[in-house]
């Protein structure tokens, strides 16, 4: 096994930020309705990102969600970017006359080359960088800004896979100097992880406890060439283990009740992917 070692701390983009904690990461909305049921957890993750991105047609995402009918909720959106073709004048409208602390800007972007979510992702890799608390490390203060895209999986079939396809384009680097990225389906979180060994904290503590963000089903699934995983924490635990598209996947695995840390070793690129306890 590759000797790279990673530690992932997950939960932390969805829990309540502890006192004086600085939030450090870029959330992206994607064009895919925001379900009332997924409103609570997408909050979270506004109240927690640093910065606030729509990706073309997110923004009317975000408009008939909340802004529509009186609520704020989602008023201080950094950035609108993309080919602004599902852009609808009603929600541009809104957003540009927002008298928030940060208005929002428009940026047309008309690369027909690219996505707008790759659009989005490069203007925030570009432009946006982690600002570390004066004790810390001054070289942290450099390093890139991890994303959530919100929506990023769920709804039609080819823009899912566009979206994986995407999380595997932009997390080419095996350290992931360029940093982070998760996809946000509402009722999971999905990262890339490289080859390496990865702990994967995703408990409180031993046992279910209130203030666990993640539900019980795991999976790990191939993706570029067949990997080799060995895995630590789950139900149906594997040493050793090729998985590949056409061969064996590991799909609904089961968190144990006492597993704290997830540990996948793995060969090659696997998407991780859990489901959230709110699902």
């Amino acid at each position: 096994m590759d000797a790279a070692e990673f530690e992932w701390h997950p939960a932390e983009l969805l829990r309540a930020p502890h006192p004086n904690q600085t939030p450090g990461f870029a959330l992206i909305m994607l064009n895919q309705p925001l379900h009332d049921h997924h409103l609570g957890v997408i909050r979270r993750l506004w109240d927690n990102a640093s910065v606030r991105v729509a990706a073309d047609g997110g923004a009317n995402c975000l408009y008939l969600a909340a802004g529509q009918h009186g609520d704020a909720s989602f008023d201080d959106l950094c950035l609108i970017i993309g080919d602004l073709d599902s852009l609808t004048p009603e929600a541009r409208a809104y957003y540009e006359s927002r008298d928030s602390t940060q208005k929002t800007e428009v940026i047309l972007d008309p690369d027909q080359e690219s996505t707008d979510f790759g659009k989005a992702v490069a203007y925030v890799r570009q432009h946006y960088r982690h600002t570390a608390a004066a004790e810390e490390d001054s070289h942290d203060a450099t390093r890139p800004l991890d994303i959530v895209a919100v929506g990023g999986l769920g709804g039609r079939v080819d823009q899912g896979l566009s979206q994986l396809h995407h999380l595997y384009l932009f997390q080419s680097d095996p350290r992931y100097t360029e940093g982070r990225m998760y996809l946000f389906s509402g009722e999971s979180l999905t990262f890339l992880l490289k080859p390496g060994t990865h702990r994967i904290w995703v408990r409180d503590g031993p046992g279910p406890s209130p203030g666990d963000v993640f539900g019980k089903y795991v999976g790990i699934l191939p993706v570029g060439r067949p990997s080799r995983i060995t895995t630590r924490g789950l139900e149906w635990d594997v040493t050793d283990w090729e998985t590949s598209f056409g061969g064996r996947v590991s799909t609904s695995n089961h968190l144990l009740p006492e597993t704290e840390v997830v540990e996948v070793e793995t060969t090659r690129d696997v998407l991780f992917t859990i489901a959230l306890r709110q699902a």
